[in-house]
């Protein structure tokens, strides 16, 4: 390797996280190239549910699970899925979720998600403000509602939890709900509304006004696959499928495919898998829903956006090489029949499928190794839109710990690559 490499740092990952950063680090002075083997945002940045989700602060995940195991094999489109034949490879990461269940460990997710979650939307506001594109984040709420008597008492229970957290959250009526979103059914009995939550009009329109914004920072980006690499005493050299690169730092923001290029560079083999999520665009369903609506017993959301309407949720586990089964999709169609005054309509709808990058304690990495050559920034898991522009100020700041810090960033204890 030439002793004055090309790059400042290259970004392997192109995705919301990688995009957010690079553009972050460019304004620093940074020579910053970004490298992946598809365009920019067509990953799992392309279909997320477009909610900005500070609400969430507790993971997918409680005892619950060992209760729904027998479902989540025997039911192919059930709203938490694990592919049987996925399992001999699941198991061991399961395992390690099974242990980050117990009282401490899920105690120090929460306080995790929640510092992330608690600094995330003004991380955002500072991100958009500063390319002028504020245009692209409605902060309006959003609005978890039930349909059942029964599950009032869980509705109460969490609002009490997250009252705990100190999460805002107010409870409405159904008359309030009606008053808002006219639309939704006569089965609607009530609902949490979030007042400090929003959603991206357009996720993809945001990693893309992200490049434009980096590249006028004088980023580059590269469409090529990383197949290895090596840290040495002068930076790193990453092995891609056109050659290799020189640089003199590294950020490994590539999602669920991080994990190889981790152990490769710090050979630490990090227990990454994948949630596989579904969505479906319903092409001709606009102005139905001023805002997200959750459903708590259907366990599946509806963000409005500029070209319809996104049902998303779902969590599938079958690692990041079966097919994807865009039965999944469809099912949010039928998922949503009854919600409605009039059933959605799904014509020219549109499935899709990504890999959420998730780490068995519901937390990512946020980190920097090797002397500082290697930074880590990967395993959001279905947080990772609500996370980006956080994370991009959190990443400067341990590139550049002197430069105008941020205040109120989340400490990076909780997201150490040492944790495991």
């Amino acid at each position: 390797m030439a002793n004055n490499p090309a790059h400042d740092i290259a970004v392997v990952g192109a995705g919301i996280i990688g995009v957010a950063c690079a553009l972050r680090l460019a304004r620093q002075g940074l020579r910053v190239v970004v490298i992946d083997h598809r365009p920019p945002g067509h990953g799992a940045s392309f279909g997320n549910a477009g909610h900005l989700a500070t609400e969430q602060v507790f993971p997918i995940a409680d005892v619950s699970i060992l209760k729904r195991l027998p479902g989540m094999l025997l039911d192919p489109m059930g709203p938490l899925r694990l592919d049987w034949r996925y399992l001999p490879l699941a198991l061991p990461w399961f395992t390690r979720l099974l242990l980050n269940l117990r009282a401490q460990p899920f105690d120090n997710t929460v306080a995790g998600l929640r510092a992330l979650n608690e600094s995330s939307l003004a991380s955002w506001q500072r991100l958009l403000g500063d390319i002028q594109r504020s245009d692209l984040l409605k902060v309006d709420g959003s609005l978890l509602v039930y349909e059942r008597g029964e599950s009032r008492q869980a509705i109460e229970t969490l609002q009490q939890r997250l009252h705990q957290q100190q999460v805002p959250v107010d409870f409405w009526q159904a008359g309030a709900i009606r008053d808002i979103a006219p639309q939704l059914s006569e089965r609607i009995q009530g609902g949490l509304f979030f007042p400090r939550t929003g959603h991206f009009i357009d996720p993809y329109r945001v990693v893309t006004a992200l490049v434009e914004a980096a590249k006028a920072a004088g980023a580059c980006f590269l469409q090529q696959r990383v197949v290895g690499g090596r840290v040495q005493d002068d930076g790193v050299s990453l092995h891609t499928d056109h050659g290799p690169i020189s640089t003199r730092r590294v950020l490994i923001a590539c999602g669920a495919h991080s994990a190889p290029l981790t152990a490769a560079l710090t050979g630490k083999r990090v227990p990454l898998d994948t949630e596989r999520g579904y969505h479906l665009m319903l092409p001709h369903e606009t102005g139905r829903l001023p805002f997200p609506v959750t459903s708590l017993e259907r366990k599946f959301i509806m963000t409005p956006m500029t070209e319809g309407l996104r049902l998303a949720g779902t969590v599938e586990f079958a690692g990041l090489h079966k097919p994807a089964n865009m039965q999944r999709a469809w099912q949010l169609h039928r998922l949503s029949q009854g919600l409605f005054r009039e059933d959605l309509n799904a014509e020219a709808a549109t499935p899709w499928m990504g890999f959420r990058p998730s780490l068995p304690d519901s937390l990512p990495v946020i980190d920097q190794v090797c002397e500082g050559k290697v930074l880590l920034a990967f395993g959001h898991q279905h947080l990772g839109l609500t996370h980006a522009a956080v994370t991009a100020e959190m990443l400067v700041q341990l590139a550049f710990p002197a430069s105008n810090p941020v205040p109120d960033l989340p400490s990076r204890d909780r997201y150490r690559l040492t944790r495991f």
